[in-house]
C-alpha cells in the first residue's frame, strides 16, 4: 500500500511491518498504540522505524491512519475516568493556594 508520511511516498505491506519490528521492544505507551503481532507500540515508535524518520518530522495520525489501513489494531489515547471535581469559591481557593492551617 503506497502512504504518505511526513509529505514522503511509503510502499508499505503488513509483511513488511510485521518484520521490521521483529525483534524491536516496545516502549512504554502513554499516547496511541499500534498493536504488532503481541506487542503493543507507542505510534511514534512504530512510525520512526518503518520510516527511518525523526518522530519530530511525522505526526501520530499519518501513522495511526497506514496502519489501520494495513489491518493492524489501533488505539487511540486512553480516557481517563472523569474525577468528580469540587468547585471552590475564590476563598477556598485562595486558602488551599496557600496551604491549610497545621492542626494542632
Amino acid at each position: 500500500m503506497r502512504c504518505v508520511i511526513a509529505r514522503f511516498p511509503f510502499d508499505l505491506t503488513k509483511s513488511g511491518v510485521l518484520e521490521s519490528m521483529k525483534g524491536i521492544k516496545p516502549e512504554q505507551v502513554s499516547g496511541e498504540s499500534v498493536i504488532i503481532g503481541r506487542r503493543t507500540y507507542p505510534v511514534k515508535q512504530v512510525g520512526q522505524v518503518i520510516t527511518r524518520q525523526d518522530r519530530r518530522d511525522f505526526s501520530a495520525g499519518e501513522v495511526l491512519r497506514a496502519m489501520a489501513q494495513l489491518g493492524f489494531t489501533c488505539r487511540g489515547l486512553p480516557q481517563a475516568a472523569a474525577a468528580p471535581t469540587r468547585v471552590l469559591n475564590p476563598f477556598q481557593q485562595a486558602s488551599a493556594m496557600l496551604g491549610a492551617p497545621a492542626a494542632v
